[in-house]
């Protein structure tokens, strides 16, 4: 069973335990990112959690990491995950909904997948969040019709330095990640493979 395979099964499991997405009928027309992925519209409730996680995300890591607001406010983009859920047996996926902001100000919502082969069980909750530090690295991302870590762009992350503050070499990067989980930080970890799509 190849990548591409994976995602497709994990994002379509994780859809339906995580999400609580509904299958409708077929629809002929697709008038949505998100119709022509299959998925139903995000409501306004599900926009209202999206919008209160990513404030809280960010909240989070302004009071863990020295240095990471400035880096936020220097951002062409934010793309903030707030949970990103992994879970499965054998053959693990994570699967999450995110929000991406300009001058804070939001432009697009968008699904995370990612798919791991391997021992797992129970699920975990971690927070993303992607800092495009120029402008082209954001037109890249926002042009594409599915951007992943690897293939599509080299992200960077999450670097801290003896000091404690953010390493100046890592805040050089075109595109910046970092993950949380209700523990803190966490570092050296590939997010290698890691599937970003627009959905609204």
């Amino acid at each position: 069973m190849d990548t591409k395979t994976l995602l497709t099964a994990s994002g379509a499991a994780l859809t339906a335990l995580i999400v609580g997405c509904t299958t409708t009928a077929s629809v002929t027309t697709a008038s949505t990112p998100r119709e022509a992925a299959g998925l139903a519209p995000l409501s306004t409730e599900k926009k209202r959690e999206i919008d209160e996680g990513y404030r809280g995300t960010l909240q989070r890591l302004y009071e863990t990491t020295p240095g990471s607001r400035e880096l936020v406010g220097k951002a062409a983009g934010v793309l903030v995950f707030p949970r990103a859920i992994s879970a499965g047996l054998g053959v693990g996926g994570e699967f999450g909904t995110g929000e991406l902001r300009m001058n804070n100000r939001i432009e697009g919502y968008y699904r995370t997948t990612s798919a791991s082969i391997g021992w797992q069980a129970g699920a975990q909750s971690r927070a993303l969040v992607f800092l495009f530090m120029t402008p082209e690295a954001l037109n890249r991302f926002r042009d594409s019709k599915g951007w992943s870590v690897g293939a599509d762009a080299s992200v960077a992350l999450l670097k801290i330095g003896a000091n404690g503050e953010i390493d100046a070499n890592f805040a050089r990067a075109p595109t910046i990640a970092f993950v949380m989980t209700n523990a803190g930080l966490m570092a050296n970890l590939s997010l290698e493979g890691t599937k970003v799509t627009r959905i609204g």
